[in-house]
């Protein structure tokens, strides 16, 4: 299997962020056996999610990559910083320009460039942002393996891959149902879910490509996905799951997903 990887990190990454996407699709079809999922449920998932995005992006992005900052020679915290910064800024770009309604928010409260869009594609294009540093986080994990980075391990890139997947499935059904709600057919509630999802393979194939042909960048790379990943959970995942009364079951989802994450990581990197 590390003989495997080391030789086709490019399509070892994309076969983790389909499983990833896959995921995602078996949440949103649920919706075909579901009138509806109770708001509290939807709120926990939501914070299970944002727990699980912000333990990988410590354990599985921030510490390799200044661990490899030093190892490689650079001042540890300066690529760091640096990427965790340019990640933030990417995410905080596209949710400038593109179009896009969170989870549990009216259509009035949509973001970016003004539109007549239907708010079932706003809501899409905002998941689908969410889901670009998840897949190239998973591409940056396997493309560090196989360069043969010190301190990158098979073990740590599929620990990531089983975070970002088990919290995915939630994320799934956290479109198809608000979609559901609104009138959305089930199919199109479970299209438009497993939908939102697609970028990952897109994302982690090039995550994989460009750390594999330019590894001095490789601190950068990590840092930049957990910089884009943290961006979202305090901007997207932490305010949807403060909608209602239900904060205190998103509180409990948060603490769960984190410590998931964290023992994934810890047990299987």
């Amino acid at each position: 299997m590390e003989q495997f990887a080391s030789e086709n990190p490019v399509l070892l990454a994309l076969m983790a962020t389909t499983f990833t996407w896959l995921l995602t699709a078996s949440g949103a079809a649920l919706v075909f056996l579901f009138k509806e999922m109770p708001r509290k449920w939807l709120d926990g998932m939501l914070g299970f999610t944002g727990g699980v995005m912000i333990a990988a992006s410590y354990w599985s992005l921030l510490a390799p990559s200044i661990e490899l900052s030093e190892n490689l020679g650079y001042i540890p915290w300066l690529p760091p910083a640096i990427g965790f910064f340019c990640g933030a800024m990417f995410l905080f770009g596209l949710d400038k320009l593109i179009p896009h309604l969170h989870i549990n928010f009216n259509k009035e409260e949509a973001e970016g460039v003004k539109t007549d869009w239907k708010s079932t594609t706003l809501l899409v294009l905002a998941i689908t942002i969410h889901n670009i540093p998840e897949g190239l986080a998973v591409g940056v994990a396997f493309g560090a393996f196989a360069a043969g980075i010190d301190g990158a391990t098979l073990g740590a890139a599929i620990a990531l891959t089983i975070g970002i997947g088990i919290q995915n499935f939630p994320e799934g059904i956290a479109v198809s149902f608000p979609l559901r709600r609104k009138g959305v057919s089930r199919f199109k509630s479970f299209w438009y879910g497993q939908l939102s999802a697609i970028v990952e393979p897109i994302a982690g194939v090039l995550g994989a490509v460009a750390v594999f042909y330019m590894q001095p960048m490789l601190p950068f790379a990590l840092a930049f996905a957990a910089g884009a990943m943290i961006y979202v959970v305090i901007e997207e995942v932490i305010p949807e799951t403060q909608r209602d009364r239900y904060t205190d079951v998103a509180a409990l989802g948060f603490i769960a997903g984190f410590i998931v994450m964290m023992c994934l990581d810890v047990g299987l990197g």
